[in-house]
């Protein structure tokens, strides 16, 4: 019958080795919406190549980084691990708290407009609660 139910016996361990991590979580995943800002720093990147191929809609990474101007840095990655600049420093002392305290935020490009000499990202910043 095609609307029979199906009972399955198999283990969490053996789900974990079919499928990734990722596939199994994702049910889990919830983002919650914390803030809509912009991409600090574009004009100071050494290798802008990145600042053309990301595409509104993309996730990026948010990661502390030690930095000697501001103790609450926090780099914005795109999708290959490339630097697109940083969370401004007037929008990223709340972020750098939470991040230090273990939660996971990401970013997602909302929009890109190209403004005078540079290229404006728009962000809006998740938290990626499970």
């Amino acid at each position: 019958m095609a609307n029979e139910l199906t009972i399955k016996t198999e283990s969490a361990v053996a789900l974990s080795e079919q499928f990734d991590m990722e596939t199994l979580i994702k049910p889990l995943k919830n983002e919650i919406h914390l803030f809509d800002t912009f991409i600090a720093g574009t004009t100071h990147l050494t290798d802008e190549t990145p600042l053309y191929e990301i595409n509104v809609g993309d996730e990026l990474s948010l990661k502390r980084e030690q930095n000697r101007f501001d103790d609450n840095a926090i780099i914005v990655l795109d999708p290959k691990g490339r630097k697109l600049g940083y969370v401004p420093e007037k929008d990223n002392i709340i972020f750098a708290r939470l991040m230090d305290a273990g939660k996971r935020l990401i970013g997602k490009v909302s929009d890109i407009k190209p403004k005078g000499g540079f290229t404006q990202i728009s962000i809006g910043i998740y938290l990626v609660d499970f």
